[in-house]
């Protein structure tokens, strides 16, 4: 056993372009956990990260797995399963080690090849709009992640999301795909109303019509949240 893993840390690296990989990693590293490094192709996926974690080693994906004892594997939607069976083809992953993805629409299943390698999978979802910038790390203590394990390992999952100063949900596996439709959801509505309002504002002559809007879209938002959640009270608008 490794000293990280001694003393509860673990060793955190990425794997690919998608921003969310590196802000979760600035997360779990500010709560303790180390930093191995980085394999990110894209110039400009690095050098974003690179912003977020200063000094971030950049590696070949075999040593970044060979490593760490959590793997980020940040991919989109669209190629995770086509990733996940490439890594595993190439026989990169450790035993007992942990590979994590963030897409909303995946449970673990999409994990299956590299299970049979050993590998301990999670899928956890922050529930926010991902800026790539530090911006993100303030919205996540206000926000809530999908958490998605196996269950001898889900209160490994929820610890971590914890350290990220969010709330876990749980989400089965076979919910992943309506969970997804419902952040979809709200994420492209909410962009094509503010849209729509702030082109009519600017039709008319109103300067900045985004700064004029911020605080009424912000507070009709939190309204309409506490009324979807009765339980919710005014300070979850306030604050």
């Amino acid at each position: 056993m490794s000293e990280q893993e001694r003393d509860g840390r673990l060793g955190i690296g990425i794997v690919g372009n998608e921003p969310a990989g590196a802000v979760l990693a600035r997360g779990l590293a500010a709560a303790g956990h180390a930093l191995i490094g980085a394999s990110i192709s894209d110039e400009h996926a690095f050098e974003r990260a690179e912003a977020l974690l200063p000094g971030l080693q950049r590696l070949d994906e075999n040593h970044v797995i060979e490593r760490s004892e959590l793997v980020i594997l940040a991919e989109p939607a669209e190629s995770l399963a086509e990733r996940v069976a490439e890594l595993t083809e190439a026989n990169v992953w450790v035993p007992g080690q942990l590979v994590m993805h963030n897409v909303a629409a995946y449970g673990t299943g999409v994990f299956g090849p590299a299970l049979d390698r050993g590998a301990i999978p999670l899928a956890i979802h922050p529930a926010i709009d991902i800026t790539g910038t530090s911006l993100d790390l303030t919205r996540l203590r206000e926000g809530w992640c999908a958490v998605t394990a196996p269950r001898p390992v889900l209160p490994i999952a929820q610890a971590l999301v914890v350290e990220l100063g969010a709330e876990p949900v749980v989400i089965s596996e076979e919910d992943r795909g309506t969970y997804a439709e419902a952040i979809e959801t709200a994420t492209s509505f909410t962009r094509s109303i503010v849209k729509q309002a702030t082109s009519l504002l600017a039709g008319i002559g109103v300067d900045q019509p985004g700064f004029v809007l911020s605080s009424l879209a912000r507070s009709a938002a939190d309204n309409a949240l506490i009324d979807a959640s009765p339980e919710l009270e005014p300070p979850f608008s306030e604050e």
